[in-house]
């Protein structure tokens, strides 16, 4: 059965994200998916930044890490630190502009996988709830039906545990933590989550358990549809 969540206007929980301590995994290399003249497709290990933050101390990343290998690599798109999976690069400009208009006009296909806390009831469904950034307790982000901008994630159960449920999760936009909130909004936050869980799921995964699996995108190089898989590693 297929249900179609689409809630009231939020309020800001007043909750302010838990103190940042950043410790990335150990630069063991990279490890490379595929690589051609015109992309690189990387796996992102989880608690790993994108892009390097504000400080000193967050400035080590993937893309810093890419760039020792490949000084030409650009960023499209961005995962979670915690988010592990399929992260895509361009090594020119033409594949830089190509890719990042796939992303930017929704012309990209993301598949996710989660495990989340609690038996979800039905067995897929979608999301419909804007999202905008929870100012006060930034970089959280909030559902707002008035002031967000639309948010729409697909989502079905792949199986059911004793008190988790594994969700294959298809966002048809790219809001900044959108999946954490579109979850959480469904009374499943996913196990690790320390910004929007409660504590006895973050307690239950030393990691988030969120994972980009797989990512199907039109090849700069000749327009053809092409798919880039990462197992799930949990």
């Amino acid at each position: 059965m297929r249900k179609c969540f689409q809630g009231p206007l939020a309020k800001s929980k007043n909750t302010p994200p838990p103190e940042f301590t950043y410790s990335p995994p150990p630069d063991e290399g990279l490890d490379i998916i595929h690589q051609d003249d015109d992309v690189l497709v990387l796996s992102k290990p989880a608690n790993l930044l994108s892009v390097s933050g504000k400080l000193e101390s967050h400035s080590d990343c993937l893309e810093a890490r890419a760039l020792k290998e490949f000084p030409n690599a650009k960023v499209v798109h961005r995962l979670d630190r915690g988010t592990s999976g399929i992260f895509v690069m361009a090594l020119n400009s033409n594949a830089h502009r190509h890719l990042g208009l796939q992303f930017e006009k929704r012309k990209t296909r993301k598949t996710y996988i989660s495990e989340v806390i609690g038996l979800v009831e039905e067995d897929e469904g979608t999301i419909n709830l804007p999202m905008r950034t929870d100012w006060y307790n930034r970089p959280k982000q909030m559902v707002d039906t008035y002031f967000g901008r639309e948010a729409i994630t697909e989502w079905k159960v792949i199986s059911r545990g004793e008190e988790t449920t594994r969700l294959e999760l298809h966002p048809k936009t790219g809001r900044s933590h959108q999946l954490r909130v579109h979850l959480q909004e469904l009374g499943h936050p996913i196990l690790g989550d320390s910004f929007y869980a409660p504590e006895h799921a973050v307690a239950m995964s030393k990691r988030l358990l969120l994972h980009a699996e797989r990512l199907e995108v039109f090849h700069p190089s000749n327009g053809e549809r092409v798919s880039f898989a990462d197992p799930c590693p949990f």
